[in-house]
């Protein structure tokens, strides 16, 4: 095992940086970017243990999520989204759809991405006038292109993915296919295409 350390960089301004500076820090990125599939696997184990009071663990829901998606025949995109849509809630509890969604943005089509930006606020219909808020809030988006695709996200896939008993598959079943969604040129227009100019 080689105990030669990483090269480093000459500068501590940024604006101070050689050529060969960041020819280095490209070479770095670039394998630092390729383990990236892997630290979405890691962090979806780690949502074994987070947000108490369910019948279920977080990683559990959204195995079964990402379970009920490929069931319906969904494509990998939609199910590997599924699988990551909750991955924000340790660090971004108030927004947790737009984290998700800025984790997946430059690997799938613009659907994908707007279906888990706005998948909390359409969650709101099942539970948000408990505490006084208005379930149709949702609304607001039913002239947009998508609209039903993420009323069927959350009716078919997140809001009914909660049952102890139910026969999700296993991480190591989606892993596969976290690799080649995750593993794809960022931001290729042949994949993410363009949204609608309908209300965003």
């Amino acid at each position: 095992m080689s105990t030669e350390a990483t090269p480093q960089v000459s500068f501590t301004c940024m604006k101070d940086g050689t050529r060969e500076d960041y020819l280095l820090l490209g070479r770095l990125e670039e394998a630092y970017i390729a383990g990236l599939p892997e630290r979405i696997l890691s962090a979806l184990r780690g949502q074994e243990n987070t947000l108490s009071g369910y019948r279920v663990s977080r990683l559990e829901h959204v195995l079964q999520s990402a379970s009920r998606a490929e069931d319906d025949g969904e494509d990998e995109e939609m199910i590997v989204a599924a699988l990551i849509h909750d991955l924000g809630d340790d660090l971004a509890p108030h927004n947790h759809s737009q984290y998700a969604a800025s984790i997946i943005r430059p690997y799938v089509s613009a659907r994908v991405t707007w279906v888990l930006e706005h998948h909390g606020l359409f969650q709101h219909y099942y539970y948000i006038h408990h505490f006084g808020g208005d379930p149709l809030e949702r609304d607001r988006y039913r002239d947009h292109p998508w609209y039903q695709r993420c009323v069927d996200f959350c009716e078919r896939w997140d809001q009914a993915s909660f049952d102890p008993d139910y026969p999700s598959r296993p991480l190591e079943h989606f892993a596969p296919m976290v690799r080649r969604i995750f593993s794809r040129p960022p931001f290729d227009p042949e994949i993410i295409g363009e949204a609608p100019d309908a209300r965003s």
